[in-house]
């Protein structure tokens, strides 16, 4: 039996709405009925199988193929002896109430006067027993040796066809169908020579036929089919099943060995697995007639690992095919020790009814108990239990929707189940909506009633739902079965066909909402209003609730700031605050909805006025430039149109004027001056007249020109290459302000005059400057206003540049005594074309500002001694240049002069630097400068600027008299003159050191001696070096991961202390160095997280401020990490010397580079042990230069060239060293795209490179 079918649903997961059948109006779900047709020899021979208790009678012939509908089996408890048809529920027991169930064949042949028309039975009422309700098509077919109940026989390869029908009536368009087996094949796909859909369409009856035929039926057919037919969002759908069984022939046995031996030809009843015509046919070999064993018996008492041995031995091939057969093959359903009959797989019972389910025991005394979705059932007035011989029987009264459950029942330790759906019945609409009419704010209440309390139904208006939420016009309630929809204030647009819709009916009626008569208590005034004053329109009218609309000149008024439009009650009033000429005009007022309208006009009066503040012309006054022609437009206003006057003074401005006139039309009035003149500027009166005033206005006209030429320029200063002069402003300054002035020079022989300034300036004085000295000029003047530039003053006098020296130079002293000083000095820089007459020196005495001129006459010597001074006393000395332009700049000595002979001791002062140990590496320069100043008065000969620049750049300084003598010491010995340099001039004393050696590290003592007094610095100079490597390393002890280390410091640190140590690992078998760690003070070390089962080596670098040291000791034994409890054993074995020169696998090959893009070389070295690798350019070592970056990883040696330019082109090389050879490989680098020698100074290449990259690339233009 097919498993009972379940409530339907629509796609939003939401149960559809059940309609009874006798609605009017109601929208209804799609009709289907299912009609299944057995072949046509069926019908022809009219045979009618004879029933027997559950069994058919066997037959020797086969018989035609039929479809059968299981009958319901006769409820005991209803009292009915007469068997109810079952039917299927299409809708799932959903809503069977609205579906119907066409079958055609029966059980019993058709009537011989039918035609073989379809029997339609109605939808199956609710069972109150335990009905069934699913439907099991059978079909038969012969040659199969299991005995089946069947209906009917027929060979191999029979017809049958499925309908589905639904009727169109509500329909728009065409349902959707589809058909299924099982739960998802859709067979759509599978149509071809056994399956075929058809469709058609009747129009009287406007229904949809649906059929699907399967031809030539086999086993594999058989199973569950469904049908769904699905109309936006409406869905049904119809299931059944189809039994397909081959029936016994007699007593003919069948050869189970045949049956699934492939066929030798590819024929169309060769089986689903026959691929026989695809192979090569051959002869076809007579089988046994009849099998020997009986494969069936053996095949089901063997275990399936069996079943390939048995097909082997007794020569069936299709195995596949084979176990399929078996496992279609009916089992025996075990008989129920506890039910002589259970419970039917589904019942249907309509909501409020009554329904019985009903079991027979075949053991009364077995205890039995009822559950409900799992829970058991009590006795209560719901749950009413039965008793009745053998029958147990549970009544459920008043069915509601809690009650649809799945329902079970349990006799000792067997179990049977059902499911019970409560069918909802249709809401009826026991008293209709009545017509409505009525007029416009009235209140409308329609009211129905329907046969149930609590139910829900539907008002709508014109076929559209009506909106209930809380802002809606409508209000629905509901008092019992009675429902209302309301509507407060109706309107016009109330006016429709409203109708209420429940599940089992729809009523409807019309309303009609109709306006009231119109009646006018106040009609509209005609207005005459002042410009500006306010306008108030308003009527009363009844009923005062109509809305109305405005119009001016037939325009819709729209409310807005300025204009108001009030509806109070009865009165409408149209408010406008403030008027304007635009409101004058005929304005209505209509009443919406009626053909009545109100009229009334308003006329606007304005006075005249001129409106001057549109000119925006200041303080009312226009300003003209002579010449130009003038056109003032003023704006002027008023009702009706005003006559105008345009005066100055006392005269009248006609209209009809030559080069003065004054002209109005419309809204505005105009004064034309054709060519401007500066008579024309004055005050001009406006003067306006009509019926509603009178108005005046006045304007200012002014006309302005250029300015008058000023005065000619006064030149009262001249200097060398300058001089100064003034002027006066223009008498005239053309009735605009002066602005500024131009000032232009010219030759005095010359007749082209050169502007001097460009920027106006402002004020009446100015210094030309840049002119040639002893060449006499003359200059003009310009003065400039809004309008223009004035023409040219008249030249001022002509005057020569004449310039003074500039001041002595180099003054210093020579000598000083007792009495007399004497200082020189050098000519001025400048003298210019006035020449140097000679010089005047002039002293005073420090701390007074009267200077005494020391020559009478001027004289022209460099040189003077000033004589007559008194002993002891300070004084300061300045020289004058002096020529036909008057006396220079002083030069002034800075410091003031003691008239005393003095001898003074020396004094060393030794720079911060110096102060402490003076380090340096062991191949740098060694250049320490220590400059002395010898006392002023001591030395005379010395250049003042040169002692004092040394002394502020170097801070160290020697003074004394006579010139002093310096020695130098190191360690109290002598310095050997080979080793250092040593180089004594009168301010300085320098030592030089071309390559520093460790041997130059010592103390330096510098020795001053002036007469009898001495002075003495020290300096300590540390020349230091890489340390040593450590004197030995030793393995200390190895546990675990861990080796302890234990080293001794070196025997050289390199002048300089150890800072530190770092530790380096190998593995025996690579040999390649790992850093452990850099940095380490201590003289221990415990080495961790080594590999177990690796062999390591271990070595120290020694580490100062010079860096690591070259060479570092390593352990002589290696050390073995072993697995804790386990000793390895190694075997014995001679190394491999894998030790090997250099030897380079990959050259260098030529490059051309690109000027400014980085290059880079590489070579490719093998040797044993690592080499060094060294860098040359044309065969001079790379050290140190940050354009050059120098890579070596697993023997690639790579050097980079950072931004190179053509004088980094040449022979580069590259040196492989170690203690077994050396190896060294060379190419040609050509850089392309040169720079200039500006470009090479700015990037700080030596002056040398330059020369010689210069003459490399004229050599190469030459050779292209």
């Amino acid at each position: 039996m097919p498993e009972p079918t379940k409530k339907d649903e629509t796609p939003n997961g939401q149960p559809e709405e059940s309609v009874a059948p006798d609605s009017n109006g109601a929208p209804t779900l799609p009709e289907i009925s299912l009609e299944v047709s057995p072949p046509p020899e069926a019908v022809a021979e009219g045979k009618e199988p004879v029933e027997t208790d559950g069994k058919k009678p066997e037959s020797t012939e086969p018989e035609p193929l039929q479809a059968v509908l299981a009958q319901e089996p006769n409820p005991a408890e209803n009292g009915s002896n007469q068997a109810e048809p079952g039917g299927v529920g299409l809708k799932e027991q959903a809503e069977p109430t609205n579906t119907a169930v066409k079958e055609e064949g029966s059980c019993s042949p058709p009537p011989p006067d039918d035609d073989n028309s379809a029997i339609t039975t109605k939808s199956p009422t609710p069972q109150t027993e335990d009905g069934n309700s699913v439907k099991k098509l059978s079909i038969d077919l012969p040659n199969d040796s299991v005995p089946v109940p069947a209906t009917g026989r027929k060979d191999s390869g029979g017809d049958i066809t499925f309908v589905a029908k639904v009727e169109a009536k509500d329909l728009l368009r065409k349902p959707t169908i589809k058909w299924f087996k099982g739960k998802w094949m859709d067979l759509a796909s599978k149509t071809g020579k056994h399956l075929q859909l058809k469709e058609s369409f009747e129009r009287q009856t406007k229904i949809h036929t649906f059929e699907m035929h399967i031809i030539k039926a086999k086993d594999n057919y058989a199973g569950n089919y469904r049908c769904e037919v699905s109309y936006k969002d409406k869905f049904d759908s119809c299931s059944f099943d189809l039994e397909v069984k081959e029936a016994e022939t007699g007593s003919h046995s069948l050869d189970i060995r045949s049956a699934f031996k492939r066929s030798n030809e590819g024929q169309e009843d060769a089986g689903e697995l026959d691929f026989s015509g695809l192979l090569k046919h051959r002869e076809h070999k007579q089988q046994d007639e009849a099998p020997d064993v009986d494969v069936w018996e053996i095949l089901k008492k063997a275990r399936p690992d069996q079943y390939e041995k048995i097909a082997f031995t007794y020569g069936i091939t299709d195995l596949r095919g084979l176990l399929k057969r078996m496992k279609k093959m009916p089992k025996e359903e075990k008989k129920s020790e506890a039910f002589a009959k259970k419970l039917d797989p589904a019942y249907q019972v309509d909501k409020g009814g009554k329904i019985r389910l009903v079991v027979d025991l075949a053991d009364p005394t077995v205890e039995l108990k009822w559950y409900k979705n799992g829970q058991e059932i009590r006795p209560s007035p719901k749950y009413i239990f039965e008793h009745k011989g053998t029958q147990r029987i549970m009544v459920i009264n008043n069915c509601s929707g809690n009650d649809d459950a799945a329902y079970s029942v349990v006799a000792g330790e067997e179990k049977c189940t059902t499911e019970l759906f409560v069918k909802e019945l249709p809401i009826k609409i026991v008293k209709g909506i009545e017509p409505v009419k009525t007029t416009v704010n009235e209140r409308i209440e329609l009211e129905c009633e329907v046969s149930e309390e609590g139910a829900q139904v539907k008002w709508m208006k014109n076929g559209v739902e009506v909106p209930t939420g809380v802002r809606s016009r409508y209000r629905v309630k509901c008092e019992g079965t009675k429902h209302y929809l309301v509507i407060d204030d109706a309107s016009k647009d109330d006016t429709g066909t409203y109708s209420v819709m429940a599940s089992g009916g729809t009523s409807e009626a019309h309303v009609q909402v109709d306006l009231k008569p119109l009646k006018v208590f106040q009609d509209l005034q005609d207005m005459t209003v002042m410009l500006g004053q306010p306008i108030k329109l308003n009527c009363e009218i009844y009923p005062g609730n109509v809305p109305g609309r405005w119009y001016r000149n037939g325009q819709l008024i729209q409310p807005s700031d300025r204009l108001n439009i009030i509806h109070k009650n009865k009165v409408h009033r149209l408010e406008v605050e403030t008027s304007s000429l635009h409101d004058a005009g005929d304005y209505t007022f209509v009443p919406e909805g009626y053909s009545q309208s109100l009229s009334a006009k308003i006329h606007i009066i304005d006075p005249p006025r001129v409106h001057l503040e549109s000119l925006n012309f200041p303080d009312n006054t226009v300003t003209v430039v002579a010449g130009n022609k003038l056109r003032l437009e003023v704006p002027i206003s008023g009702e009706p149109a005003p006559r105008v006057v345009w005066m100055k003074g006392e005269r009248v401005i006609l209209d009809s004027g030559h080069r003065v006139r004054a002209e109005t039309h419309g809204d505005q009035t105009s004064l034309t001056i054709e060519v401007t003149e500066r008579e024309d500027t004055g005050n001009y009166k406006i003067v306006l007249q009509n019926e509603a005033g009178e108005a005046t206005a006045a304007i200012k006209i002014k006309v302005v020109d250029i300015p008058d030429p000023p005065e000619a320029p006064l030149v009262p200063v001249v200097g060398g290459d300058w001089c100064s002069m003034t002027w006066e402003p223009p008498k005239y300054d053309g009735a605009s302000p002066i602005l500024g002035y131009f000032v232009e020079r010219k030759k005095k022989q010359s007749s082209r005059w050169m502007r001097l300034n460009f920027d106006l300036i402002k004020e009446t004085s100015f210094e030309p400057k840049k002119m040639i000295e002893g060449v006499p000029y003359e200059v003009r003047i310009f003065a400039v206003n809004a309008i223009g530039v004035s023409k040219p003053s008249e030249p001022s006098k002509a005057f020569t540049p004449l310039a003074v020296t500039s001041e002595p130079t180099m003054l210093v002293v020579d000598d000083v005594t007792d009495t007399t000083v004497t200082v020189k000095w050098r000519p001025p820089e400048t003298i210019g074309a006035a020449g140097l007459d000679g010089y005047l020196v002039e002293y005073c005495i420090e701390g007074s500002n009267d200077w005494v001129i020391s020559n009478k006459e001027l004289t022209e010597k460099t040189k003077y001694t000033i004589s007559g001074l008194s002993p002891g006393c300070k004084i300061l000395v300045r020289v004058k240049a002096v020529n036909a332009a008057g006396a220079s700049t002083p030069r002034t000595l800075q410091h003031s002069i003691l008239v005393k002979e003095v001898v003074e001791p020396p004094k060393i002062r030794v720079p911060r630097h110096l102060k402490q140990t003076y380090t340096r590496k062991v191949g740098e320069v060694v250049n320490l400068v220590v400059p002395f100043m010898v006392s002023l008065l001591a030395s005379p000969l010395y250049n003042i600027d040169r002692m004092m620049r040394s002394l502020m750049l170097l801070g160290m300084c020697i003074q004394g008299k006579p010139r002093p003598k310096v020695t130098w010491l190191k360690d109290g010995q002598p310095i050997e003159p080979s080793h250092v340099s040593i180089r004594n001039t009168d301010c300085d004393s320098i030592i030089f050191i071309r390559k520093a050696e460790r041997s130059h590290s010592g103390m330096y003592e510098m020795k001053v001696q002036v007469e009898n007094h001495t002075d003495t610095a020290v300096i300590d100079i540390q020349i230091v070096d890489l340390p040593g490597p450590p004197k030995s390393v030793t393995i200390e002890d190895v546990w675990g991961e861990n080796v302890a280390l234990v080293w001794t410091p070196p025997n050289d640190n390199g002048n300089a202390p150890i800072t530190g140590y770092t530790i380096q690992k190998a593995d025996k078998k690579t040999m390649e160095w790992y850093t452990c760690i850099e940095h380490y003070h201590r003289n221990c070390i415990t080495i961790t997280e080594l590999v177990v089962g690796n062999e390591y080596y271990f070595r120290i670098f020694s580490e100062n401020m010079c860096g690591l040291s070259e060479l570092a000791t390593q352990t002589k034994n290696s050390a073995l990490i072993l697995k804790e409890g386990l000793k390895m054993k190694t075997a014995e074995y001679n190394d491999h010397d894998f030790k090997e020169a250099p030897k380079f696998t990959q050259p260098l090959i030529n490059t051309f580079a690109i000027a400014g893009y980085n290059a880079t070389l590489n070579c490719s070295v093998r040797a044993n042990p690592k080499p060094k690798v060294i860098w040359m350019k044309n065969k001079i070592a790379i050290i140190d230069d940050p354009r050059y970056r120098m890579f070596s990883n697993q023997g690639v040696c790579t050097l980079e060239i950072r931004k190179p330019s053509p004088y980094d082109g040449g022979i580069y090389s590259c040196k492989a060293i170690n203690d077994l050879g050396e190896a060294q490989v060379e190419c040609k680098l050509e850089v392309k795209g040169g720079f200039t020698f500006c470009e090479l100074m700015k990037r700080g290449v030596p002056l040398h490179l330059i020369d010689k990259y210069m003459n490399e690339a004229k050599i190469v233009e030459q050779e292209k």
